[in-house]
């Protein structure tokens, strides 16, 4: 079984950057597609970007999409998440979670919090000045 943590989340102004990452133990980290989610206070679960197991191919939420970039490191069993123009929307704790059933990274938006098995316990991300 896997063990995902993520870390890095803070307290930004909006327009800052910031580079969150989720480590993984337990086991191979690859050949698993691996995500990031976001859960603001009072809202759903929401979709932000999705990474193939090899890195090649990637899908970013539209709300997102110019601003974050999603990335992996297999040798540091390691996936991560670059955001840039932060906004004070964009203020919620950010998951990261391992499709280890191959649903492939096309399907992380539609499915929700269902394509992910594996989850971490999230860090919070505050966009205020």
């Amino acid at each position: 079984q896997v063990q995902l943590v993520e870390s890095g989340g803070g307290l930004v102004q909006p327009g800052d950057s910031l580079r969150i990452s989720c480590v993984a133990s337990g086991r191979t980290f690859s050949p698993y597609a691996m995500g990031w989610f976001r859960q603001a206070p009072g809202k759903e679960r929401e979709f932000v970007a999705a990474i193939s197991w090899t890195g090649g191919r990637t899908y970013v939420a539209e709300s997102v999409k110019g601003r974050f970039t999603i990335s992996r490191d297999n040798a540091k069993d390691t996936v991560y998440l670059q955001m840039n123009s932060l906004k004070p929307e964009d203020t919620a704790v950010y998951y990261c979670a391992e499709d280890s059933q191959g649903r492939g990274i096309a399907t992380a938006q539609t499915l929700g919090v269902i394509w992910g098995d594996y989850w971490g316990q999230g860090t919070q991300v505050t966009v205020s000045s």
